[in-house]
Order: structure tokens, then sequence, then C-alpha cells
């Protein structure tokens, strides 16, 4: 397989082209120090030997901000060096940590925006950024990828709507200059040996946001100037977040923050489009930078497409590896079938939100980490299954008896076939029981359940059912 293929990115050589891209954990303390939870939880993401391991945002600027890791002051280097040292431990996983500068924001729903910074404060954002990035190498990290994604500063500095009316604003050119002048001064600080990584949105999704057209230059600037990987998202905006009364703006509350993690109701690989735009404009420039494509990418027979079609060089997850740490190694090893498949739900968005702990809702009630288990005995059926569909207000209610495991079952997997179309896996839940609301008149629909385990082990299929759809009128 393709995805198995190693690749060089500049002084960094990764086993396969797996990424965790970043992802908010709210482990780590108001003090920004790395914690056991914070180290305990990318530990358990490297033993599933991923390539690239992206390490949560990390402040370089002393602003409050909560439970955010922080880059800004080489007192925070002994235990990011610590954390690097306990991955290469343990996993051929490469690891990065990425550097994030944001504006203030209040309570109140007022937030600082880029036309309120002045030039002084630009030219600290420069130096904020390159003296992170110094200490990334200094704590025996792989290297370093710069946010410059979503709601932040350099994002909102390179979104169209930047209405600055000096040399940082307006038009393009002028909207990429302090991305380029991050970029040069952390390549500066770090040689040219270090690689640098870029996390930016290929597209806004809002109303005046730039598109792919804006991006695929962007992008190519990037690479003009040494960028070593670019790491592609969409959305996860300010400007369309909705605003709850004494709660600061979270910005993936809006149709942007849908597009950023597409939930259940968005076709797998939702925003691959991008990525693939501009990679192919890149490529036709003369540039071969590594394009890293997210959103909503589950299964390896679509990350294989991706790669072999040529639409990115590799494939990043969070939400996948986060309900599955181990799936890099169960595909390389040939188990698929053992997978833990992420529902895409983002329940662990929704604790972001809420300033929680993030969790995976598959994972056993009360854990901070994804279980571990090599057991290999599948569950089974004490009794029989016994799956039962019933059509109730537009619906179709399944049920069925529950099943047991020496170690104890994890959850159920359905799985949902259209007329005569072929079985495929619908959702994954942990309760006995689910209504299927996805169902329309005048279709036939057939159901069976599978049982699994903590080492995705699955049992023996169930009965199978099947309901008929009447028209409601």
């Amino acid at each position: 397989m393709k995805l198995f293929q190693p690749l060089q990115i500049n002084s960094m050589e990764l086993s396969n082209r797996i990424v965790l891209t970043a992802m908010v954990t709210r482990l780590s303390g108001e003090d920004g120090y790395v914690n056991k939870d914070i180290r305990d939880r990318y530990i358990r993401f490297a033993k599933g030997e991923a390539g690239l391991i992206v390490v949560e945002a990390m402040a370089v600027h002393t602003a409050k901000s909560g439970p955010l890791l922080r880059l800004c002051d080489d007192s925070f280097i002994p235990g990011l060096r610590d954390m690097a040292k306990a991955v290469h431990d343990c996993s051929p996983s490469k690891i990065v940590p990425q550097i994030i500068h944001f504006l203030k924001i209040a309570r109140s729903g007022w937030r600082q925006k880029v036309q309120d910074l002045t030039k002084v404060e630009i030219d600290q954002i420069v130096i904020n950024y390159g003296d992170a990035a110094r200490r990334a190498r200094e704590a025996g990290f792989d290297g370093v990828e710069l946010h410059m994604a979503h709601a932040y500063t350099l994002s909102s500095f390179l979104s169209q709507r930047n209405n600055r009316n000096d040399a940082y604003g307006r038009s393009l050119e002028n909207r990429m200059r302090l991305m380029s002048e991050v970029i040069v001064r952390c390549r500066e600080m770090v040689g040219k040996d270090f690689p640098i990584g870029v996390r930016f949105d290929g597209e806004e999704c809002i109303k005046n946001g730039y598109t792919v057209m804006d991006s695929r230059q962007i992008a190519l600037r990037m690479a003009q100037l040494g960028i070593d990987y670019i790491s592609i998202s969409a959305g996860g905006k300010f400007e369309d977040a909705i605003l709850k009364a004494g709660e600061p703006l979270y910005p993936y509350t809006g149709y942007s923050g849908d597009r950023c993690m597409p939930g259940d109701t968005y076709p797998d690989g939702a925003n691959v489009y991008i990525a693939e735009g501009i990679k192919s404009f890149i490529n036709s420039k003369g540039y071969y930078t590594p394009i890293v494509t997210t959103g909503k990418i589950a299964t390896p027979e679509l990350a294989e497409s991706i790669l072999e079609e040529g639409k990115a060089d590799m494939i990043g997850m969070a939400r996948a590896l986060l309900a599955d740490p181990d799936w890099p190694k169960k595909v390389r090893d040939g188990r698929s079938d053992h997978l833990i498949r992420c529902i895409y739900g983002n329940v662990c968005k929704s604790l972001d939100e809420n300033f929680r702990k993030v969790v995976c809702t598959l994972w056993p009630k009360g854990s901070l980490q994804a279980p571990e288990s090599d057991d290999k005995v599948a569950p089974i059926w004490p009794q029989s299954a016994e799956l039962k569909a019933k059509i109730e207000v537009g619906s179709v209610r399944l049920t069925w008896n529950a099943a047991s495991d020496n170690e104890g079952v994890y959850g159920y997997e359905i799985y949902r076939a259209e007329g005569d179309k072929d079985f495929e896996k619908w959702t994954s839940v942990k309760r006995l029981g689910h209504w299927d609301t996805g169902v329309v008149g005048g279709e036939r629909y057939r159901y069976y359940v599978r049982a699994y385990d903590f080492a995705g082990n699955r049992s023996e299929p169930s009965n199978s059912v099947e309901v008929a759809m009447p028209f409601p009128v």
C-alpha cells in the first residue's frame, strides 16, 4: 500500500503517510506545562505508529488562554523534551509541535481583530514564532508546524476579510506578508535541515472568505519559501460562530466549524477536493511540497485511493485516531477488520466547546485514554442476538440482546443495506438499540449487528432483519 511507503521530509523520514493532525485535548493545566495526562495521551497515540504526530497547538506568547500547552519560554522545554523522548522510545513515529498565536477574546463577545494590531505588535509576533520554533528544536522534536488555520492570528491575516489599510491587508500579496515574515524568521532560527510544516485553511467557508483560488497561491508562496510540508484544513472561523451569553466565541459552532470537522451528515473525504486543487496547482508550478489532506477520512480504502490518485501525499486524521490510536498498526498488519471506527458524532468537539477534557464517546466510561488490548477472543452471543426492527414515527427502531466477552464488550456495529445493495457499516453504538432516522418511504432496508471488544475483535453477525418503509401519503 502506498499508505505505508516511507516519505522523506527534509531531515525527517516518516515510516508511513498517516498524520495525526493537531487536536485539542484540554488535558493540560492553565500553566501550559506538560503533565502526566498529556504525556500519556501522546504515548498512546505513538503506540499506534502513525508516521507523524502533531502535538496540539502551543502558544508562542504569554496571553491567558485556559488549558493550552505553551512554548513561549525556555522553562517549557524540559517537559516537552521528556514527552518527545518518550514518544521516540516507544515508537517509530516522528513528533512535531504545532505552534500558535491567537488574538485576545472576551466573554462579552468582544474580540481583537487584525486591524487593531500595531506594527510593533506584528513584529513581536514574528519574533515569538521564531523563538518558539527554536525551542521546538532544542526540545528534541523532529520538526515544527506553524498554525495558520482557523480563527487565529496568522489565518486572520491571510483571510479575505482582512481589511487593514497598510502593507499587511486587503490585497492577497499584502495578506501573505506576515505569513512570509514568520516563515523566514523560523527558518533563520532553526536552520535549513529542521523540518517546518504549515497548517492552513484551503477554504475559509464563510461569506466573502477566500477559496482555493487564493489558497493555491498561498500554498505556492509557502513552497517558494521552503516550507517542508503543507497540511490543509478548512473553516473554523469566528465570523460565523454562534455567540453564547457569558461565554467567549467558539470558532467551530457555525457552518465553517462543521466544514473544519465534518460530522456524520457529510460525505467521507468531504474536504479532499481542496487539497487536490492546491496540490495540482503547485505541482504545475514545479513545486512538489508534500500535501496533507484531512476531513472525515476513516477507511484505509479511501485513504489509499486518495494517495493512488495523486490528490494528496499524506493522510491527516484526528478523530479517527482518537477513536482508535492503533489504526495505522492494524491496517499495516492486515487487521482492518479490527478497527474501532469513528462515528463522527463530534462529541469530542462538543467537549472542547464546553471546556471539558476531550475523550472519545466510544471509549469505556470514565477513561481518559483509549483502551489497549492484545486479546484474541471475540465476543459471543450467549443467546441468539434476536435483532428486531420496527417502523416507528418515520424511523426504524433496532433492538437486540447483549453479547458477552472475556474482557468486556466495547460496543456494537450496525450494518445496513438499502434495497439490493451490499451491506455497509452504518454506525457504532455502546447501548443495546438504535434509531435509524435516515430511512425514506418506498425503500427496503436490511440490517445486522456485530459486537466488538477493546481489541477490535468482532462477534459473528447477528441475524439479518428487513423492513420496507411505506410512503407516508
